[in-house]
């Protein structure tokens, strides 16, 4: 299995992984709006065998208290039912991280499953003052600095791209 940066040409393997990895087009309309309108993003998908497995996206995000700093979120990750536990969602979301990192991104929010992503450090946004626009449970939305003490006293509430207030499941 490798994974690399997306291609143009990945568009619709893309949207078929995220299909059925969420049972819905609601995340794979968020991809395709993100891809288009969000930028900087890191958009990774898992290769194996010539067929893409898993993908993850990372789009920008603003932190209230300090609009400038380079925020971004992970959202959505999406890897085919038939091969979950396999690694392929930890390898996306480490090489996510390490490609975040090398874009000089300070920190990283997340809005997901509290078993699952603390294995990657990260740990409750409300740990640094940070909450969601949205209204979710405190262990579901968490926060990772890249750049150690970018975080400390920022507090404010992040905002999402846009595109998340927009798509549905059509088309």
């Amino acid at each position: 299995m490798q994974i690399r940066a997306q291609r143009p040409t990945d568009a619709a393997a893309i949207r078929h992984v995220t299909i059925a990895a969420f049972g819905t087009a609601v995340e794979a309309n968020l991809v395709e709006a993100l891809l288009a309108e969000a930028e900087p993003v890191v958009s990774l998908v898992a290769e194996d065998a010539g067929a893409l497995v898993g993908h993850i996206l990372f789009s920008p995000v603003t932190l209230s208290s300090e609009p400038q700093l380079p925020v971004m979120g992970l959202a959505p990750m999406a890897v085919l039912p038939a091969r979950h536990r396999q690694g392929i969602g930890s390898a996306l979301v480490r090489e996510g991280l390490t490609e975040c990192y090398r874009r000089g991104i300070g920190a990283l929010v997340v809005l997901g499953h509290p078993a699952y992503y603390p294995r990657f450090g990260f740990r409750p946004a409300s740990h640094f003052g940070i909450v969601s626009e949205y209204d979710v449970p405190d262990d579901v939305f968490m926060a990772l600095e890249l750049a150690p003490g970018v975080l400390e006293g920022k507090a404010g509430t992040v905002r999402y791209h846009p595109a998340f207030g927009r798509v549905d499941d059509s088309g």
